[in-house]
């Protein structure tokens, strides 16, 4: 498969779907607006989200229609879109433009590549009993009191939440209709600059007796080895693994913790299941060494 056709494919499917998210979105204010006009404050907004849907929808079909790209090109190819439709224009202001639309990329796409997440996450655990929930999802929950988790464990969780620590979580329901917030998630596009920032709070969760992830679309920087020694440990520098695994959309990096996946998610479904069952039995043990590949 060419990147040309990548690029085309992935292009229409935001074209198309950034159009019907505006449309739709246009529609509900307009029905709801007294003068029929849509207000100045909300351009913004629709845009916003038009094209943070317009992100997710190009990146997951184009996985689907190219299983064997790597995500990483698949990702790139839209945010190329994403710029082209921000910056096309021909005049003094194009480098403005592209400027403004990297920034709008950056707000958007990482809320786009959560949702992702959520959707494939939920999608993959169907059946389990488990689902991966956004952390307003998780904020909901709490408010309504509708988590078992012990007080202590709210409280935790309330502190994440407050600082946007994690991205993610992970819930299970029991069989007697209880739900308990078992896991923490955090999704990166990439974590290069952030890994260091990234690896304290995770190890934190650990230590809370949390099973604590990270899902990585390009594991790029994996390839040195200073990235590595801080999601395994096992150097004078890190000691300690940084997270109970991570998880990456490529078969590039797969190392001890570090585990690849794809649109199946069959290794994260897997250890999602085993980390929830021992949860639920031995919590006590549940600290940063446990692993799922050993149960």
């Amino acid at each position: 498969m060419t990147v040309a056709e990548i690029r085309s494919y992935c292009g229409q499917i935001y074209a198309d779907t950034y159009a019907d998210e505006c449309r739709r979105l246009e529609s509900e204010i307009l029905a709801a607006s007294k003068t029929g006009v849509i207000p100045v404050s909300k351009e913004g907004e629709i845009e916003t989200s038009a094209q943070k849907e317009a992100i997710k929808q190009a990146t997951i079909e184009g996985m689907k229609r190219f299983p064997d790209t790597e995500a990483a090109l698949i990702w790139r190819t839209v945010y190329e879109t994403h710029i082209h439709r921000k910056s096309g224009i021909s005049n003094s202001d194009t480098i403005q433009k592209v400027i403004s639309a990297d920034q709008s990329w950056k707000k958007s796409s990482g809320h786009a590549f959560e949702e992702i997440i959520k959707i494939m996450g939920t999608a993959a655990l169907k059946d389990s009993g488990i689902e991966i929930l956004l952390q307003r999802d998780l904020n909901t929950l709490i408010k309504a009191q509708e988590l078992d988790n012990e007080p202590r464990d709210i409280s935790w969780l309330r502190e994440q939440i407050k600082a946007s620590v994690f991205d993610l979580y992970a819930v299970v329901h029991t069989p007697d209709g209880r739900q308990f917030c078992y896991g923490c998630i955090q999704s990166k596009t990439s974590v290069r600059d952030r890994v260091t920032r990234d690896r304290e709070p995770s190890m934190q969760a650990m230590q809370s007796f949390f099973w604590s992830t990270i899902i990585v679309l390009d594991g790029d920087f994996l390839k040195l080895p200073k990235f590595i020694s801080m999601v395994n440990g096992g150097t004078a520098e890190h000691v300690e693994n940084g997270w109970h695994g991570m998880y990456v959309f490529s078969e590039m990096y797969t190392q001890d913790r570090i585990y690849s996946i794809d649109l199946d998610f069959k290794n994260f479904r897997a250890h999602a299941i085993t980390a929830a069952n021992y949860w639920l039995t031995q919590r006590q043990w549940f600290n940063e060494k446990w692993r799922a590949d050993n149960i």
